[in-house]
């Protein structure tokens, strides 16, 4: 398949690191993936549970880019789609260049909106040793790289399947490069 595509799908109604890889996932406007544990209008990872729970949920998608696990596997680490927690792998399309606000569709129905960057915890490395230091480096200047895919809010919902593809929609005006969310 060419052009950006949709590889796997994934979601846990728990709290858990990685994600069971599933047929179709279902997106529902305003809130996330319908039964995963991070569905909601308001925050629902634990640690900015914990800080703010009135905060808005702006990780009710994760996406992650299916080069990263190729690039992983190649450095030595075993991680499969749905590993790092990613509702959707993708392959084909550039997630971490994307700027703020990017609208992502797939299939026919289903929009969301990019948000940010995935901030990488410590949770990666539980799950395997090394692994946090292959998706999180720093630049030259010293700012920090990360790599751990985007994170986005569903704008209109649909039904998310293995193969579909994305079609990609940047906001109008001067781009604003992701920041972590």
């Amino acid at each position: 398949m060419t052009g950006p595509n949709v590889i796997a799908v994934h979601r846990s109604t728990e709290h858990s690191f990685s994600k069971a890889t599933v047929q179709e996932i279902i997106l529902v406007a305003g809130l996330g993936v319908a039964g995963d544990a991070h569905n909601g209008a308001r925050v629902k990872h634990r640690s900015r549970v914990r800080s703010d729970p009135e905060q808005p949920n702006l990780r009710q998608v994760h996406l992650l880019q299916a080069e990263l696990h190729d690039e992983l596997r190649s450095l030595g680490h075993v991680v499969e789609a749905g590993n790092l927690g990613e509702n959707v792998t993708t392959r084909g399309i550039d997630l971490l260049g994307l700027p703020t606000g990017t609208l992502l569709k797939f299939g026919a129905d289903a929009l969301v909106a990019v948000t940010g960057l995935r901030n990488p915890c410590n949770q990666i490395e539980a799950f395997q040793k090394g692994l946090l230091n292959r998706v999180v480096s720093r630049d030259t200047s010293g700012a920090l790289i990360r790599q751990a895919g985007v994170m986005a809010v569903v704008v209109s919902g649909g039904v998310v399947r293995t193969g579909d593809r994305i079609a990609i929609a940047t906001p109008p005006g001067i781009p604003i490069p992701l920041g972590p969310v």
